[in-house]
């Protein structure tokens, strides 16, 4: 692996050449436009199916919004915000005398280096596999060709990887110092008082739960009437209560009429169509976001997006050009940087003629970053119920781990759902500290074909003690105890 960054473009001067099937000579047989994680996956996969490969990235870095703007530099944050407010809310340091309170600038300053960590790692990917970068902003000319500023390519077949950004709606002034959106709130220096948080999907609820362990005050609005609606009830209603628990004053079933930013840097203030005024330091716009779509000439292969910049695919993440697919945000729900990698490798393995990759779609984990974490797999009682499945619920706390009680982390659930008759493991979801790491152990076992998909697995397996992993044989245990 090359540990030095390299953004040196390779030299293109001799493209291998490739053909449609028609005679037509194309430089390449698939040409990649972003470099994020479905770009990165559907590049990579190609090449190592003897693919010639090349990606198309108009940022001076590679590695999209994933690494630059969005997961990574996010991530890094919650993890130095999280691990410095823990240590200075540890008894043992407080009776030491220990105070301290760390600024913006300071819990961002490792953030870079795992940035540039990550640029080089991937960086050297494309090298060893030989695929090269061209580097400016691509548009298409015409079905099998791309314009890359002023330099034209063609390829048999397109991925479109553009990712996503914030949605920003005209009637925000996202120029004034006091409103941000989820890109510019990592650019954050000054640490308010302060904060409305406008949106309470993943990331508005990620970044509540992050400042408000900084002791920030926040007001949290929701369009909705409760929090992520796709989870699990019971881990909603445990989201929900930690929230306010921590002191994040939530507002259900409430809509944007304006937002004001006031005189110079002194605060914003948003009005709710209730009536409701809200002044606060800063206001972070958290909802929505738009497909990266609008400038890459799509009128021109017959392409449309909708409203959102976002495009329609198929099973195989084809668009309505069986040549051309579209990966990852671009594409909308999940949204996800694992969910893109492996669409990604899935429209290569079908474009090379291998529709049996094994690659499970249908089973993607969600993994939300608040505190403490929730991540979930499978099905969730709401949707058995609808379903008529007869299932029962094995639960474990994770205030009788003792893993949790060594490390402090007692709050949290581990919820297993299973059918009461074949015993067949039907969805997982967890709530507390590591939760998306935990989460894999159930997601393994849930994907095993009959008879080994059963919760009979975690009763009958020895986990290391003590682990957060043994809260799988504790919520099996627990289940079986229904059963009659």
């Amino acid at each position: 692996m090359n540990d030095s960054q390299n953004d040196t473009p390779h030299d293109d001067s001799a493209p291998c050449v490739s053909s449609n099937g028609s005679g037509t000579a194309h430089d390449f047989n698939l040409l990649v436009i972003g470099s994020g994680p479905g770009g990165e996956g559907a590049a990579m996969q190609a090449a190592k199916g003897g693919y010639r490969v090349a990606v198309a990235e108009k940022h001076p870095l590679i590695g999209g919004g994933c690494t630059h703007w969005g997961t990574i530099p996010s991530k890094a944050l919650r993890y130095a915000i999280t691990s410095t407010m823990t240590t200075l809310n540890n008894p043992m340091f407080r009776q030491w005398g220990l105070r301290f309170s760390p600024s913006m600038k300071q819990l961002k300053q490792g953030t870079q280096a795992i940035i540039a960590k990550q640029v080089n790692m991937r960086q050297s990917f494309y090298e060893r596999n030989n695929v090269p970068i061209l580097r400016g902003e691509a548009r298409f000319v015409d079905d099998h060709t791309i314009d890359v500023d002023g330099q034209r390519y063609t390829a048999d077949h397109f991925v479109i990887a553009t990712g996503s950004r914030p949605y920003r709606p005209p009637n925000v002034d996202f120029d004034h110092p006091c409103i941000f959106d989820s890109d510019t709130i990592l650019d954050l220096d000054t640490k308010p008082h302060s904060i409305t948080v406008y949106g309470a999907g993943v990331i508005g609820v990620e970044y509540a739960a992050m400042f408000r362990n900084l002791g920030i005050k926040i007001n949290l609005v929701n369009t909705r009437d409760k929090l992520l609606e796709f989870l699990d009830d019971e881990i909603i209603d445990a989201l929900s209560y930690h929230l306010r628990d921590q002191g994040v004053i939530i507002r259900h079933n409430e809509e944007f009429e304006s937002l004001d930013g006031c005189e110079g840097d002194s605060g914003a203030v948003m009005t709710l169509k209730s009536g409701k005024r809200l002044k606060t330091d800063i206001v972070l716009w958290a909802n929505g976001r738009q497909g990266n779509t609008d400038t890459l000439g799509l009128e021109t292969v017959g392409l449309e997006p909708n409203s959102r910049g976002q495009l329609v695919v198929d099973d195989q993440f084809q668009t309505a050009r069986d040549h051309i697919y579209a990966v990852g945000d671009v594409i909308g729900y999940p949204s996800l940087a694992s969910a893109a990698y492996t669409q990604g490798r899935a429209a290569s393995m079908h474009m090379l003629g291998r529709k049996d990759g094994n690659l499970r779609l249908n089973d993607i984990p969600t993994g939300i970053y608040t505190s403490p974490e929730i991540s979930s797999v499978g099905k969730t009682e709401r949707e058995l119920t609808a379903a008529r499945v007869p299932y029962e619920v094995g639960q474990s706390n994770f205030k009788s781990l003792a893993r949790a009680q060594i490390t402090g982390r007692t709050v949290g659930i581990l919820k297993l759902l299973f059918h009461r008759d074949t015993k067949e493991l039907l969805g997982v979801h967890c709530f507390g500290a590591n939760a998306s790491e935990i989460i894999h152990i159930g997601q393994a076992v849930m994907n095993q074909p009959a008879p080994n998909n059963t919760i009979e697995y975690f009763v009958e397996t020895t986990f290391n003690y003590p682990t957060m992993a043994e809260a799988y044989r504790v919520a099996a245990l627990n289940g079986y105890n229904r059963l009659f």
